[in-house]
């Protein structure tokens, strides 16, 4: 007697292979890929190309040097220190949270320091705040 060998046809397709193909070709974009550095990142601060405004007789001249000291009005400072830029912008400011803050930075002063002093006089309520800038040198 003769036996009929009962062989099944493939019915699926073999996926193995396919996935070890995407597998390489995530490897190789993940090997290849640059990231950007932001430390090669150059900015050149501040110049802006605006209309100058004249300033308001009243305001809080709140000036930043290089070195990240402060002066309002062009007393100086007698630290770094948030609470003592607080607390001479609210003697000379008297109470009035109306008066603009015109903070003048040095170029080469630190973002911190800049910061330091919008978050002081945020924290005392005043919501005029202008950063001072010069108009760019063109040749």
């Amino acid at each position: 007697m003769k036996f009929r060998s009962s062989r099944k046809p493939d019915s699926g397709i073999n996926l193995t292979p396919l996935i070890d193909v995407v597998f390489l070709l995530l490897i190789f974009f993940m090997v290849t890929t640059t990231f950007t550095q932001e430390t090669r990142l150059l900015i050149s601060l501040p110049e802006a190309g605006g209309e100058t405004v004249d300033a308001e007789p009243e305001s809080l001249e709140l000036t930043i040097d290089k070195e990240g000291n402060y002066a309002l009005n062009g007393q100086s400072l007698i630290n770094r220190d948030i609470k003592t830029i607080m607390a001479a912008l609210k003697d000379a400011s008297a109470g009035n949270r109306d008066l603009p803050v015109v903070i003048t930075a040095d170029a080469e002063s630190s973002h911190q320091a800049v910061v330091t002093a919008m978050d002081a006089a945020g924290k005392l309520g005043f919501n005029q705040l202008q950063i001072a800038t010069q108009q760019p040198n063109e040749p």
